[in-house]
């Protein structure tokens, strides 16, 4: 294993703690105060500077995310709400949605309200408490491998019934999340669905000297005050500001060899303890069934953030995605597969 510096073996390690968690590894805590009162979080540390907070009530979601103590997510002014607040009509989801890492948006609708299925803004995956919740740490030779399962379903009478399964995996000493989402059709009828990856990035990592790299698209903006000019860089907080939304739709020559787009955030001056050191942040997912980066422009002053939303659709609800023949469908006992990854280095 590859931590603080140098190698060791499992022995060599075990020889220098007296537990695990002296170096890193999983723990579940519960959440006290407030409307977060009941929310459980797992919280996640690879001993390599990176930390990160799951969320099992809230779609098994990442809220907080920090390297070297400093965060790398925004994180909502509504905290981790506990979903028995949520309100599904119209645009009340931005009341009890948490923000950090990962907000899942799906499985049915995901985007603006509509009209057609009665759905609010982004649909119900993020306020989707996970059943048959399973944490994992195993050693595999002179590694320790860690992951996180859980199962979230979203189903009606008469209505679409789909099954997510999700797992997060990685390694003691590496800082790289992967996550891998099977969406199943557990129903006997055509199932719409609606998939997108509301990562949200935020400041220390965001500042005036970071850039984005985004992958070979054909991009577009949504709305007047979107130049895109402006997808590269961020800019200082501006209360006056308004969201900017990009759509980026990828190219055959977006994905690697291994099928994957990728996109980055470097900060020349990331905050590491008492001094500052380059970070560049890597966002990887499966182009074949993600094939669009939605990007969230919001410099904005409290909320500052830069959404990068790998789906397969785009936000603008129900009848705009009809209009551009979607929704996908998926066949009554078929599955779909999302792969997706985050790397620091």
């Amino acid at each position: 294993m590859q931590l603080f510096g140098q190698n060791w073996t499992r022995r060599e390690l075990e020889a220098r703690i007296g537990h695990l968690g002296q170096i890193g590894g999983i723990r579940r805590v519960t959440l006290k105060e407030g409307k977060e009162a009941g929310t459980e979080l797992i919280q996640v540390r690879t001993g390599a500077g990176l930390s990160f907070d799951v969320v099992p009530a809230k779609g098994l979601d990442i809220s907080l995310a920090e390297l070297w103590g400093a965060p790398l997510s925004w994180q909502s002014p509504n905290g981790n709400v506990h979903p028995m607040y949520y309100e599904p009509s119209g645009t009340d989801w931005l009341r009890t949605a948490s923000g950090g890492l990962l907000m899942t948006c799906g499985f049915s609708h995901a985007g603006s309200p509509s009209a057609d299925g009665g759905f609010g803004l982004h649909g119900r995956a993020h306020h989707t408490p996970a059943k048959h919740v399973s944490l994992r740490e195993e050693w595999a030779g002179d590694e320790l491998e860690w992951s996180i399962s859980g199962v979230m379903e979203e189903t009606a009478i008469f209505g679409s019934k789909l099954r997510l399964t999700r797992i997060f995996s990685g390694r003691l000493g590496d800082n790289r999340i992967t996550l891998c989402d099977r969406l199943e059709n557990v129903g006997f009828q055509p199932a719409p669905y609606m998939m997108l990856y509301h990562f949200n990035f935020g400041f220390p990592l965001l500042g005036e000297r970071t850039t984005i790299g985004l992958p070979s698209a054909d991009s577009e903006a949504r709305g007047e005050d979107a130049e895109l000019a402006a997808c590269g860089r961020w800019n200082a907080p501006n209360a006056a500001v308004n969201e900017a939304v990009y759509y980026h739709d990828l190219r055959r020559d977006a994905a690697d060899g291994a099928g994957m787009a990728h996109a980055d955030i470097c900060n020349p001056v990331f905050p590491a303890g008492g001094s500052f050191r380059p970070v560049k942040v890597t966002l990887s997912w499966s182009m074949d069934t993600l094939p669009i980066l939605v990007q969230w422009r919001m410099p904005g002053a409290g909320e500052h953030v830069l959404g990068l939303e790998p789906a397969n659709c785009r936000v603008e609800g129900r009848e705009a995605e009809a209009k551009r023949g979607g929704p996908q469908l998926l066949a009554p006992g078929a599955s779909v597969f999302f792969k997706l990854g985050l790397n620091i280095a």
